[in-house]
């Protein structure tokens, strides 16, 4: 293989003749071969728009050159649509603070800029990665910004996906508004309840989700880029940090704010550890939704069957004609490993000391991967799960039917030791709860019938008698 010599302070370096990076970028990839898990591509189009507004900013300022920061500007926006990724190639687990990847973008930029310029790879006369590239920057905030920058735009995808299936699931809630199944608590027999109110249960749940994920906008969008190297702004203007924001928020679309605090937010993760615990919680959530799913559809004849999910694949090797809840089984995986990725954005965010968090590559990592996977899962379940559900109607009302919870209505009228004696004889004699009910005389038929209907049971169900007027 070809290679062509480079420098740095440690030395020289054979780096590939072809390569678009540099002897940075060739030292780490010799230092850092322990995984196969490279930077997410959000965080790099994140990490070029970054660089994007900093070279804007530095020409506003007019301490960069327009043709090179032009030529800058191009790469960046090569890089933010796509183009380049195999030229950063680093491994996540590398210098704490993420210096091997912000010197990877660097030199990539530097010399596609030196190459628009007509100047060849490997040049760093015409476009310099530190001097150029990063001039007013430090990694030890650029890259952390990067990833809020990543985490936001993931993020947006994540509230789209979550408000399909809120969608499906209260659509599913008006399908089944009619159909009354029992309730269960302990996994026991409990009061009756509606398939819909069921789903809509679920909806609720979610929707306080998207409420929750909406909330870590507000201090994502503080950014301490151009912070330097511990957040006091050295070697920068006091006009760089707005400038910066300013054009940021142009590239992409979205407010971004110089911080109250850029120390705190050099030194301090917790923002994005506040957004991997909130993903936590939706994935708490949504493996719950699945388990009930997975329940509610066992069977078909050993099981509670009371609803139906759709078929996507046979469910066994060896017994012939089974079907799994194998849409709501990967869901429930996808769960899992983003309470895993929470425990270890976690304890990266509680790793920092003094100035600066130097764990921030291993965060970045997992947290754009919960929000990958979690937004694909919200999405697989909707439309290959939910939207599909159908409800076993018949099985339904023969649990509500033959459920000794129903008795649960009769304590206004009998009391609760009557009432418990009631299903006690019900459940000795495998008669049903009306019929003991009736024998033993506590109710007329026509009181039965109204006190024990399935419907009126699923909402408040007592009315308050007019207080009878004080005789003057």
């Amino acid at each position: 293989m070809a290679t062509r010599i480079e420098k740095d302070s440690l030395g020289e370096l054979q780096v590939p003749s072809n390569a678009l990076y540099g002897v940075h970028t060739q030292r780490s990839i010799h230092n850092f071969e322990i995984s196969s898990r490279r930077l997410h591509t959000a965080q790099i189009r994140a990490l070029a728009q970054i660089k994007q507004a900093c070279a804007l900013a530095n020409m506003e300022l007019g301490i960069l050159e327009k043709k090179k920061g032009e030529a800058i500007i191009a790469a960046c926006k090569e890089i933010a649509e796509g183009k380049h990724h195999e030229a950063l190639p680093l491994d996540i687990f590398q210098a704490g603070s993420g210096t091997s990847s912000n010197m990877n973008i660097n030199e990539v930029i530097a010399y596609r800029a030196a190459e628009r310029m007509g100047g060849k790879r490997g040049d760093r006369g015409l476009v310099h990665p530190n001097d150029d590239v990063n001039k007013g920057q430090s990694t030890n905030n650029v890259f952390p910004s990067s990833i809020r920058v990543a985490g936001l735009d993931l993020s947006k995808g994540l509230l789209d996906a979550l408000k399909v299936l809120v969608g499906s699931l209260e659509k599913k809630a008006r399908q089944f508004k009619r159909i009354v199944k029992s309730g269960r608590t302990h996994l026991q027999d409990a009061v009756p309840v509606t398939l819909g109110q069921a789903f809509q249960a679920h909806a609720s749940a979610l929707k306080k989700d998207l409420e929750r994920i909406r909330d870590t906008d507000k201090f994502l969008r503080c950014l301490g880029v151009g912070g330097n190297a511990i957040g006091t702004g050295l070697n920068t203007y006091a006009e760089f940090r707005p400038l910066i924001m300013k054009h940021l928020s142009k590239i992409t679309g979205r407010k971004y704010e110089v911080p109250a605090d850029p120390m705190e937010t050099t030194q301090y993760l917790t923002d994005m550890a506040h957004l991997s615990a909130v993903l936590r919680l939706t994935a708490i959530d949504i493996g719950k939704l699945c388990n009930d799913l997975r329940l509610m559809v066992s069977g078909p004849n050993t099981g509670l069957n009371e609803i139906s999910l759709p078929a996507v694949e046979p469910g066994s090797s060896i017994m012939p004609g089974k079907i799994n809840p194998s849409i709501c089984e990967a869901v429930n995986m996808v769960c899992i490993q983003v309470i895993g990725n929470d425990a270890a954005v976690s304890a990266a965010a509680a790793a920092g000391q003094l100035e600066l968090n130097t764990h921030m590559p291993v965060l970045g990592s997992n947290l754009l991967e919960s929000l990958d996977i979690l937004t694909q899962a919200a999405l697989h379940l909707a439309r290959k799960c939910v939207d599909g559900i159908t409800a076993n109607v018949e099985r339904c009302r023969w649990y509500v039917e033959n459920s000794p919870s129903i008795a649960t209505a009769l304590n206004p009228y009998i009391g609760y030791d009557k009432a418990a004696a009631v299903v006690k004889e019900s459940l000795k004699t495998r008669k049903p709860i009306p019929e003991v009910i009736l024998e033993q005389g506590y109710l007329s038929r026509e009181q039965l019938k109204e006190v024990l209907d399935p419907i009126a049971m699923t909402q408040p169900n007592l009315t308050r008698k007019p207080a009878k007027k004080k005789k003057r």
